[in-house]
């Protein structure tokens, strides 16, 4: 049975099966797998980040390489992480991983500064894992060129396999960084659901070359996810999510003025 959106639906259920078996079979894991799990997840993110950046930027001809979006690119993070720190969407995400953890873990008695310590760090943790999967599950060309396939073409085999990889995903995620990552489904959905209901619309607007700028923005971005994962960096990448959908809006400003 098929109706529009089906790739999407099934890319949540998949996420949150697989978000599911990581948080509940995950903590049976010895402690040395859960940490040699992570590392390889931080590692896998980093390699994906570099790779679509690389793959979105380079270009060869005539046995010349040559690195194109450079300015875009640039000018998209810089204004992207300003508008994203006067909105402060960092501190927000936080916000919503304290509200989860909340609803999730019961209160226990116990010393208030270790419970509020504790708290912290689960609140921050939640907030990783929600903020880390939704940036690398709506990312990339995938799920933009997938969800138009789907409302323009009828065909939602590109979300099927991103589905695929996204719940396996989330398995290992879901092991070391918990609820977080299932709440992720959510974004998934609201994303790709807005990409699907108005492609249409938005189809003239996501050209090869748009959709080839926010992807390699998005990449940029799953790297500093990388590096905060492994621990190397603690960057406020909440903060640089609106990068994602600067070159879009440079286009369009381009278009109207042009």
């Amino acid at each position: 049975m098929y109706f529009t959106g089906i790739g999407t639906v099934a890319n949540m259920l998949l996420i949150i099966i697989g978000a599911l078996i990581g948080v509940f079979f995950g903590k049976h894991f010895p402690q040395k797998i859960q940490e040699i799990l992570m590392q390889a997840a931080s590692l896998s993110v980093l390699f994906i980040g570099i790779a679509g950046a690389l793959s979105a930027t380079f270009s060869v001809s005539d046995g010349a390489i040559s690195v194109n979006f450079t300015m875009i690119i640039i000018l998209s993070m810089f204004s992207g992480g300003l508008l994203g720190q006067l909105l402060d969407i960092e501190g927000g995400l936080n916000k919503l991983g304290g509200k989860l953890q909340d609803k999730l873990v019961k209160n226990k008695s116990g010393d208030s500064a270790t419970e509020e310590h504790a708290g912290s760090a689960a609140n921050a943790r939640i907030a990783q894992g929600f903020c880390a999967c939704t940036i690398l599950f709506c990312t990339g060309a995938m799920a933009i060129v997938g969800s138009m396939n789907d409302a323009l073409l009828a065909d939602p085999t590109l979300l099927y396999s991103k589905a695929l990889l996204d719940g396996v995903t989330s398995i290992v995620f879901a092991a070391s960084l918990g609820w977080g990552v299932l709440f992720s489904a959510l974004s998934v959905g609201v994303y790709q659901g807005l990409i699907t209901a108005f492609a249409a619309l938005i189809a003239p607007l996501l050209t090869e070359i748009v959709i080839a700028q926010m992807a390699a923005v998005g990449s940029l971005i799953i790297v500093a996810i990388g590096l905060n994962l492994m621990q190397a960096a603690k960057l406020r990448i909440g903060n640089l999510l609106p990068a994602i959908f600067m070159p879009l809006l440079w286009h369009i400003i381009q278009r109207l003025f042009a």
